[in-house]
């Protein structure tokens, strides 16, 4: 007997994303270090993460471990009186699309890290896209010196992207549970952004797929020309999202910044 569901596509096949925004730039120059600026007064994700981790980066000392570290945009918040080591999976150039000279590639779901070696575990917008999130936190919890600090960003109202490697969605409840029994202690999940944040941000999204579209066809060129028109729209919505995440964040919100201690 048909059923409505088969009106529609089953996303369980889906191999890759429709439209993919840019990747982040590696701010490793002045000029892309402004480019990443510029793209933060748009993506509202990034915004966030941003303004969270510029208020723990700049004191932390000793050794930082990236991991998941793809593009490395936050490296340059860390300290002068920090160590940074990037971390990658094998898989990050062709899942993800992001390959560094100074990032270690690793294989696997152990860490080339040493036992109690690190200070400071920083793991931005990667849980949700590991099978095995248990096993990440664990090692980021063998990492980690006694007193050591893990500071770990997820999306939560966020497309499906990196399709087919975007695995979860967490709420403050699970991620606690998660590193409480990784052996996290002093767990704290703060919110980025509320409801107005992710009303700015998912009308924001309706035209950023024709402003930057992923093709180069005359179709695409045409309906960019025609979204330039909502450029001043977006402008608007840019700011207010933006002005949203000086409060205490909501429960519908872009995502959660979690930091935990190894005790």
């Amino acid at each position: 007997m048909p059923s409505r569901l088969d009106e529609r596509r089953n996303l369980a096949n889906v191999t890759e994303e429709a439209w993919r925004p840019p990747l982040h730039i590696t701010p490793d120059t002045r000029l892309h270090r402004s480019l990443s600026a510029v793209r933060r007064c748009f993506d509202l994700q990034a915004a966030s993460i941003w303004r969270d981790l510029s208020g723990e980066l700049p004191g932390v000392s000793g050794l930082v471990l990236d991991v998941g570290c793809g593009a490395q945009p936050y490296r340059q918040l860390i300290g002068s009186s920090s160590d940074y080591l990037g971390i990658d999976t094998v898989n990050a150039r062709p899942d993800f699309g992001y390959e560094l000279p100074d990032t270690i590639y690793f294989e696997g779901g152990t860490w080339p890290v040493a036992d109690g070696s690190v200070d400071v575990v920083l793991c931005t917008e990667t849980l949700e896209h590991v099978l095995e999130p248990a096993t990440l936190l664990d090692e980021a919890h063998r990492s980690l010196r006694p007193g050591g600090r893990l500071i770990l960003t997820v999306p939560f109202a966020a497309r499906w992207h990196f399709i087919p490697h975007d695995y979860w969605r967490y709420t403050p409840s699970g991620l606690y549970n998660l590193l409480r029994a990784a052996g996290f202690r002093e767990v704290c999940v703060y919110a980025r952004g509320n409801a107005g944040t992710v009303a700015c941000y998912k009308l924001m999204a309706l035209a950023l797929p024709f402003l930057l579209p992923s093709s180069g066809g005359v179709r695409a060129r045409l309906l960019q020309l025609l979204a330039l028109l909502t450029l001043p729209f977006v402008f608007a919505l840019a700011l207010i999202g933006r002005a949203t995440l000086h409060g205490k964040g909501g429960d519908d919100c872009l995502g959660y910044t979690a930091t935990a201690l190894r005790p």
